[in-house]
């Protein structure tokens, strides 16, 4: 990690509690991690190895959360200072109704530190395997087209995980956070992208698909293995 992004370790462990030196946040950032708390929360009681990291200075369009990986342990990284369009995502959504989505966000990237804590980052569930092949006179562009692959297929299985915690805590929002996650997705810009989960989210359109007895996780899985099927087509 740069110094920049270790300026602000702001929980060691991940709590709803702000700690003592809170005073450093911007509003932005308390309003984000207020409403990220529940997810904070749960990872903490499930011992997920999550810091959160507060970058003090980004370029113009940065996300403004992502999961980072450093040292055996997740970084909640917050992209907010110097940023104008770090809400952007959140554009037309009332004031009084973004908290429930910046918290199914802070699921999606909770999901990322549960698959890197498994070992299972990038890798297919058991019994998959890849198919077809893809050919260039460009090794690079071979591995690039891998890379976006991997990372759609991690991208499906959080944003199933972000639909899962919402049927699990607020199972009365889920068709507003799911009509919301896909109008998000319908606006990628290429065609099986990485972040291009439309396959993923169109299977998720009725929450009792997952099963609230499992994990926000265990209950994804189903979903996620069912979209691996169809969303490399």
């Amino acid at each position: 990690m740069s110094k920049p992004l270790l300026f602000a370790a702001l929980c060691v462990a991940a709590s709803s509690t702000l700690p003592l030196h809170a005073a450093q946040l911007t509003a932005q950032e308390s309003r984000w991690l207020r409403a990220a708390a529940p997810v904070l929360d749960y990872s903490k009681s499930i011992d997920l190895p999550v810091d959160i990291i507060v970058q003090p200075q980004v370029a113009a369009g940065a996300v403004p959360l992502a999961m980072g990986f450093a040292n055996g342990r997740c970084k909640l990284v917050l992209s907010m200072r110097g940023n104008p369009g770090a809400e952007k995502v959140l554009e037309n959504v009332p004031a009084d109704e973004q908290a429930l989505l910046i918290e199914a966000m802070t699921a999606h990237e909770l999901a990322h530190c549960w698959r890197y804590a498994q070992g299972e980052w990038h890798l297919l569930p058991a019994g998959f395997v890849e198919t077809g092949t893809q050919t260039s006179h460009d090794p690079a562009l071979l591995a690039a087209a891998k890379a976006m692959r991997d990372t759609r297929r991690e991208e499906g299985f959080a944003d199933l995980v972000a639909l899962a915690w919402i049927q699990r805590t607020q199972p009365g929002e889920y068709a507003r956070v799911h009509d919301w996650l896909s109008g998000v997705r319908a606006t990628v810009a290429v065609p099986n992208s990485g972040h291009d989960t439309r396959a993923w989210v169109k299977l998720a359109g009725n929450g009792k698909h997952f099963d609230g007895r499992l994990t926000p996780f265990e209950a994804a899985d189903a979903l996620w293995r069912k979209g691996l099927l169809s969303a490399d087509d």
